[in-house]
Parts: structure tokens; C-alpha cells; sequence
């Protein structure tokens, strides 16, 4: 390689690298949250996805200009795993672009609730019809009337409990059990 033809390559690449800062000073000039935070959800992603792209790209490009094998290195992992999450983006617009078309049937929705409120309604009928004829006990849940009162003086104590059985415990190893 000639310097003349080196020396216009790097022209070039100079001239690419000051493209490239104009375009990202945007981005650059202000902290990567505060840009995300104005966009919607989907462009935010996008944009998250796109910045990891653009550094595992260039650590990978790095590690091949000083001969490593970038494919056997992790960067490339990384590499693979963002493009997934590329494709799971896009997969979300296609499904938001799918449900933009959906409608609602609404005389389909009105016979399914219908049907459901008829279902219950029904089973309430022949409910009742069985109770009036007998068929079915109705069960009745306990009052605070039906309940009985115990005093806090007829409590027994964690101590009086746990005593008591170990007395009839140790009536029972000797023998002088009373019940």
C-alpha cells in the first residue's frame, strides 16, 4: 500500500468521524436517561437496543483490528443477543400494527355476557325452586348468639396448659394415672 493512498484513507475516515459527531451530538450532548425519557416505550427500546448495538459492534470491530478472534470472545455473545432483542422489537410493532386492525364485535360480546348473567340467573332459579320444595338443606352460618361466652378467668394459661400435661405425663410413666 502506497502513503499517498494511506494518506487518503485517513482523510476519509476523518471526514466519516466528523460526520458521525455531528450526527450523534444529540445523543452525546445530554445523558442517554434524559433523551429516553421523552420517547414512548417502543422508540425507547429502540433506542436502548440501538446504543448496545452500536458499542458491542465496535468493541468487535476493536478485537478484530488487533487480530482476535472476535467470534470465540464474548462481544460476539452479546452481539447475538441484542440482535434478538432487535427481533423481539420488531415482532411487538408487527403485533401493534396486527391489533390496530382488530375490532371489537360487540353483538358477539353482548351474547356471550348474556348468556353467562342467563347461566347464573338460572342456577338462582332452580336454586330456590329446590329449597322451596326441600330438596336442598339450607345451611345457616353460627350467630355471635349461638356462640358460647368464655371468660378471661376461665382461660387456662400457656403455663397451666403446658404444666398440666407434663403432670399427666409423668403420672402416666409411674402408674398414677387417675382418669
Amino acid at each position: 500500500m502506497d502513503i499517498t493512498d494511506l494518506m487518503s484513507l485517513l482523510e476519509i475516515l476523518d471526514d466519516d468521524i466528523d460526520e458521525l459527531e455531528q450526527t450523534l451530538a444529540p445523543v452525546t450532548k445530554h445523558a442517554l436517561g434524559d433523551a429516553a425519557s421523552k420517547l414512548p416505550l417502543l422508540d425507547k427500546a429502540q433506542l436502548y437496543i440501538l446504543v448496545t448495538y452500536a458499542i458491542e459492534s465496535i468493541l468487535f470491530s476493536y478485537l478484530r483490528l488487533n487480530g482476535i478472534d472476535a467470534r470465540e470472545h464474548a462481544v460476539f455473545r452479546e452481539l447475538t443477543r441484542v440482535k434478538q432483542y432487535f427481533q423481539k422489537v420488531e415482532d411487538v410493532e408487527k403485533m401493534g400494527s396486527r391489533r390496530e386492525n382488530l375490532s371489537l364485535d360487540k353483538a358477539a360480546a353482548g351474547r356471550i355476557i348474556k348468556h353467562a348473567l342467563g347461566n347464573n340467573q338460572h342456577n338462582a332459579n332452580q336454586n330456590d325452586q329446590q329449597q322451596n320444595r326441600g330438596q336442598l338443606p339450607v345451611q345457616t352460618l353460627p350467630t355471635s348468639d349461638d356462640m358460647p361466652v368464655i371468660k378471661d378467668s376461665q382461660r387456662p394459661g400457656k403455663r397451666a396448659l403446658a404444666g398440666h400435661d407434663k403432670r399427666a405425663s409423668k403420672k402416666a410413666k409411674l402408674g398414677l394415672d387417675n382418669s
